[in-house]
């Protein structure tokens, strides 16, 4: 598992478009000198803009035929390039956030807090010792407190930057944080409930039809949905009447929708036909031809 690798710096707005930009010219972006001075950011804010890029799928990372790394853009990030590049729509942040969270590497805190984590109010200090205690279980390996800590306040920050506007040192917005899913008052952390409108029921199609294609299923029970981690319980924090709400709306889809069934408490959702990819360049299209 991986701690640390942001080097701080929560993601920033504008930061993904100018990633994918610049690698799109040259796959080795990262490994040349000039990079930081190029693309006007600090050296370590590059390294952090690495991690990111690779934590959301917006990038991967390959190895030439020199047995260089090298990073290629993803279907992903071509298709938020293409129709959402600064993050305007609240389904890409969701879709971002989903991707950051399903699973344990490269962001490991990311996982924890949305997966495992059940408690909905904790204190930063009580959220860095349940990080710790499950990190220490988890890893034959000593990880630093320090790291674990910048984990966790980067964390929250992802989330909370640009809520509180009148905040000085919160003018730089995360373009995750409209997705409303953490709130932080006083110190306390409060992890808030999925709300449908926030989230997108083009995310959430997305996250079903990604998990259907790892999976390799065609089916998925509510219990799974509900519980389920990379799931919407988990990962959107969505109780099961919200959920069930979502999949209702989800049946009535003009071309991809789903088939819903409740019979004898055993709830199954039977998804539609087309992967994930397809599906958000589908939607993200007809949206973009909506607004013009």
């Amino acid at each position: 598992m991986a701690y640390g690798q942001h080097q701080s710096f929560y993601l920033r707005d504008r930061w993904l478009s100018k990633g994918i930009k610049h690698l799109m010219g040259d796959s080795r972006f990262f490994y040349n000198k000039e990079s930081f001075e190029i693309i006007g950011l600090g050296k370590n804010m590059l390294q952090s803009l690495r991690f990111w890029l690779v934590a959301t799928k917006i990038i991967e990372e390959k190895f030439n035929n020199e047995q260089k790394k090298l990073h290629c853009v993803t279907q992903l990030g071509d298709i938020i390039y293409k129709f959402d590049r600064f993050i305007r729509f609240y389904e890409t942040a969701s879709i971002l956030h989903y991707e950051l969270t399903k699973d344990k590497e490269p962001a490991t805190a990311w996982y924890w807090f949305f997966n495992i984590v059940r408690q909905e109010f904790l204190s930063k200090e009580e959220l860095l010792q349940l990080f710790i205690e499950w990190v220490s279980r988890e890893e034959n390996r000593e990880i630093s407190t320090k790291s674990l800590k910048r984990d966790i306040e980067c964390l929250v920050k992802l989330y909370t930057a640009g809520q509180a506007s009148f905040d000085p040192e919160e003018v730089i917005q995360s373009p995750i944080y409209k997705i409303g899913l953490i709130e932080e008052k006083n110190g306390i952390v409060h992890k808030r409930n999925g709300q449908i409108e926030k989230i997108g029921l083009t995310a959430l199609m997305y996250s079903l039809l990604d998990y259907k294609d790892r999976k390799e299923v065609e089916t998925i029970s509510v219990e799974e949905i509900v519980n389920e981690e990379g799931l919407w319980g988990r990962v959107f924090n969505m109780n099961r009447t919200t959920i069930v709400n979502a999949l209702e709306m989800l049946t009535n889809h003009r071309v991809y929708k789903i088939s819903f069934t409740r019979t004898n408490n055993l709830d199954t959702v039977k998804l539609p036909s087309i992967s994930a990819i397809d599906y958000l360049e589908y939607e993200y299209k007809r949206k973009v031809e909506a607004l013009v």
